[in-house]
C-alpha cells in the first residue's frame, strides 16, 4: 500500500469495528476527499457516517466537539493544513481543554486529519507546515508519519485515543518518495519495507520514536517527509548518520533522543517549517538540557526558510540534501 491506501484501510477497520466512529469533512463523502483519502467509505458506511461538510472549518471542528463529547469518535479531514486556521480558536478553546476543564468527565475522542507540507508546486496556501503551532498547545497530541506502515498504525491509534490528535499527513509522499527529492533514484515505494501493510487492526503506539537508520556519527531528528530526505542524505553523502523517525512530535519519544544522541555526541534537526519558534527549536532545547556533556558541538538545525512557502522557487524553499549535507558537515566539522 502507498500512503494513501494505508490510511484508507484505517478508516475501513475502525468503521467496521466501532459503529460510533464517523468522518466527515469537505469532499470527504461521496467525492472521497480530494486526494482519495477516504474513497469507498459513504458507500460502505452510508451517508449518516461519511458525510460532506460546508466550507466553514470553524463549523467542522465545532461539530465534531458536540459528536465527542456525546459518545462518538469523529474523525474529520481538513483538506489542506493550510486551512486549518478558522479552526484554530475550536481546537485550542475547545478541543484541548475539555477533559481538563471537565474533571476527565467529558473526553475528546476525535483525530483532525490534515494534508501538511510542500513539494506538490500547491504555493503558498497550499504547502504550510504548521505543527508547531499545535505542539504548543496543551491538550493535544500530534503524529506525522513518514510511512504507509506508520500511517495507518498511527491512525487507528488516535482514532482509539480518548484524546484529541491532531494527524498530519505528507502530502508529498503520500503516493512514496521520487527521484524529485534527490539526484540519484529511488527504491521503489511498492518494494519498502513499510510498504507492507496488513489488511486488518495493528497500532503504532503514539509517543514513541523509531531509528530509520543505524549510525554513529551524528543523530538527525526527522518526521514525515524528511526522514526519507534525511536517509538519502546520508547514504549519497557517506556519512554515518543514526537518522530518528521521531513519528509523534507530541508526546516525543525523548529517551529514543536522548539515547542517540548520547552515543553519537553531535544532533541535526530537520524539518520543513520555517525555522524561528519551529519544533526544531524545541527539539534543539530538549537535546541541549538532556545530553550537553555528551555534545562533542553544537546543535544544528535545517529548516524551511522564514518566509512564505514560494511557488516559483518551492525547491529552493525547501530543505533538500544539499542543505542538509552543510548542516551534517558543520556538525561534524565543530
Amino acid at each position: 500500500m502507498n500512503m494513501i491506501q494505508a490510511l484508507n484501510s484505517a478508516h475501513h477497520v475502525m468503521m467496521e469495528r466501532d459503529p460510533n466512529t464517523v468522518v466527515f469533512g469537505e469532499d470527504v463523502g461521496y467525492f472521497g476527499g480530494v486526494f482519495r483519502v477516504t474513497e469507498g467509505l459513504q458507500k460502505k458506511f452510508g451517508k449518516q457516517r461519511t458525510f460532506d461538510a460546508p466550507i466553514a472549518e470553524a463549523g467542522i471542528v465545532a461539530t465534531a466537539v458536540g459528536m465527542a463529547a456525546y459518545g462518538l469518535r469523529p474523525i474529520i479531514e481538513i483538506q489542506f493544513a493550510d486551512y486549518i486556521y478558522p479552526g484554530y480558536d475550536q481546537i485550542v478553546s475547545e478541543v484541548a481543554r475539555m477533559r481538563y476543564r471537565t474533571v476527565g468527565e467529558w473526553p475528546m475522542p476525535m483525530v483532525i486529519r490534515s494534508p501538511y507540507g510542500g513539494g506538490i508546486f500547491g504555493g503558498q496556501t497550499h504547502s504550510q507546515s504548521p505543527e508547531a503551532l499545535f505542539a504548543h498547545v496543551a491538550g493535544l497530541k500530534v503524529v506525522i508519519p513518514s510511512n504507509p506502515y506508520d500511517a495507518k498504525g498511527l491512525l487507528i491509534a488516535a482514532i482509539e485515543d480518548n484524546d484529541p490528535v491532531i494527524f498530519f499527513e505528507p502530502k508529498r509522499i503520500y503516493n512514496g518518495p521520487f527521484d524529485g527529492f534527490y539526484d540519484r533514484p529511488v527504491t521503489p515505494w511498492a518494494k519498502h519495507p513499510a510498504a507492507e501493510v496488513p489488511d486488518g487492526h495493528y497500532t503504532v503506539p503514539i509517543g514513541k520514536a523509531a531509528v530509520a537508520r543505524e549510525g554513529e556519527a551524528v543523530t538527525i531528528l526527522a518526521y514525515g517527509t524528511m526522514v526519507h530526505v534525511a536517509i538519502a542524505t546520508a547514504e549519497a553523502e557517506g556519512i554515518d548518520a543514526e537518522v530518528i523517525d521521531l513519528r509523534t512530535i507530541v508526546p516525543v519519544d525523548i529517551e529514543t533522543i536522548e539515547t542517540s544522541v548520547k552515543k553519537t555526541g553531535r544532533c541535526v534537526v530537520f524539518h520543513e517549517a520555517t525555522r524561528t519558534s519551529g519544533f526544531g527549536a524545541e527539539l534543539s532545547a530538549l537535546v541541549t538540557e538532556r545530553c550537553f556533556y555528551h555534545l562533542e558541538a553544537p546543535v544544528q538545525r535545517v529548516t524551511g526558510w522564514d518566509t512564505p512557502y514560494p511557488h516559483s522557487m518551492e525547491w529552493t524553499y525547501f530543505p533538500g540534501p544539499p542543505r542538509l549535507a552543510l548542516g551534517l558537515r558543520k556538525a561534524l566539522e565543530d
